[in-house]
């Protein structure tokens, strides 16, 4: 997928070194795309202080403060994943929601050597929803991130593999890890570990591809389809997961054959009825096929494909009250800015975005492109009017936020 920037969307890769290159690979974008992306592991030591991504206190934080509810908690042991009963309960007056975290359920299994896994910390701790987004445009591919939180000499999972990408980021105390290479390469979405189990089990058995324990700031690249095992040494184990989602010429099959059903669904003669008494498909097959071929060649699955990309992933965070405030003490010298990770395109005169779709007209057409710069602009700049229409369509956002 390419990632050059045009001015019919919203930036892509920032100018200079991204987040890839600063806080999870020793070397320099393109390389790692021809090298190593999709694939083989790669392990990075020494990324840098991660302590302002995650920590032990924030784990803390979440799980005892923030009245977190599931599934954005999971807690397993040996290979086996507890039931959410186990470790959820009410939380009194106010508060009855049966699946709220219990903090002292979640002490005794963690206590027991049971692994606390923080799921969706893309949506629940700012600096790590900050770090999957800028990942996320950087490589044009979904992200979510997890934190596994392991007690002394404990594991939480046995050897598997993962159906998506991910880099691990060591953030507390050390892990081993164990790789071994795939008995299923590349799987899909639809292809968990769990249909290959013996084939897994016997692999794992192997000789390592990597053997290593990784150490705070060190950080470890795998491809979807990698086996791997980890293991706290000897204290509490902390690490990031980043999940890459990542498309695939499968995917896009699917929306092309997506595209052109819709296309088929427009045609008389496939609207037509089998014959009466019809027991099997014979020569209604070649007709099919005919027409299924050339719709295939004359579908176009573009507008599906970025309809599908906006919905996999959250714009930026907006504030309904400092955006109301923005709107009614609108001036000439208000300063604004596009959205962050909006996946903003203008076609034509539609701007399509992860929060609707808007039409212009031709004479706004020349500040809506300079929009998606992501710079900050004024609205004497792009206009008081289309600012506002803006700002309450939630495309734009104060400059300083």
């Amino acid at each position: 997928m390419s990632t050059t920037r045009s001015d019919s969307q919203d930036p892509g890769a920032p100018r200079g070194a991204g987040v890839l290159e600063t806080r999870l690979i020793g070397m320099g974008r393109e390389e790692f795309a021809r090298e190593v992306w999709g694939r083989a592991p790669l392990l990075t030591r020494g990324t840098g202080d991660v302590s302002d991504l995650f920590s032990p206190e924030a784990a803390d934080e979440l799980i005892s403060r923030r009245g977190l509810r599931t599934p954005f908690l999971r807690v397993a042991k040996g290979g086996s994943t507890y039931p959410d009963s186990s470790f959820t309960a009410p939380a009194g007056v106010g508060a009855t929601i049966s699946d709220q975290l219990d903090d002292t359920a979640l002490w005794r299994r963690f206590a027991d050597g049971a692994t606390l896994v923080l799921q969706a910390l893309h949506r629940t701790w700012e600096p790590v929803a900050d770090l999957s987004s800028r990942l996320s445009t950087e490589l044009g591919h979904p992200v979510q991130a997890n934190a596994y939180i392991t007690p002394p000499q404990n594991r939480g999972f046995d050897d598997h593999y993962d159906v998506h990408d991910v880099f691990v980021l060591q953030i507390a105390g050390t892990k081993r890890w164990i790789l071994h290479e795939p008995v299923h390469p590349d799987p899909l979405r639809d292809q968990p570990w769990t249909e290959h189990r013996s084939a897994v089990v016997e692999a794992a058995k192997g000789e390592a591809y990597l053997d290593t324990v990784l150490e705070p700031g060190d950080a470890l690249y795998l491809p979807r389809g990698w086996l791997h095992a980890a293991q706290a040494q000897g204290e509490v184990s902390i690490h990031l997961t980043l999940g890459v989602h990542s498309w695939t010429r499968y995917a896009l099959a699917e929306q092309l054959a997506q595209a052109a059903m819709a296309q088929l669904g427009e045609d008389p003669e496939m609207r037509a009825t089998l014959p009466l008494g019809v027991d099997g498909p014979h020569g209604e097959i070649d007709i099919v096929r005919d027409r299924l071929a050339a719709a295939v060649r004359e579908a176009d699955p573009t507008a599906l494909f970025h309809r599908t990309r906006r919905s996999q992933g959250r714009p930026g965070p907006l504030g309904p009250l400092a955006q109301l405030a923005t709107v009614q003490g609108l001036g000439p010298g208000s300063a604004v800015r596009l959205r962050d990770a909006l996946e903003a395109r203008l076609d034509g005169t539609r701007l399509s975005t992860r929060v609707g779709w808007l039409d212009f007209p031709e004479a706004h057409l020349p500040s809506v492109r300079c929009v998606l710069d992501g710079e900050a602009h004024t609205a004497d700049e792009l206009g008081l009017d289309l600012t506002e229409r803006l700002l309450r369509a939630g495309v734009l956002v104060p400059a300083g936020r």
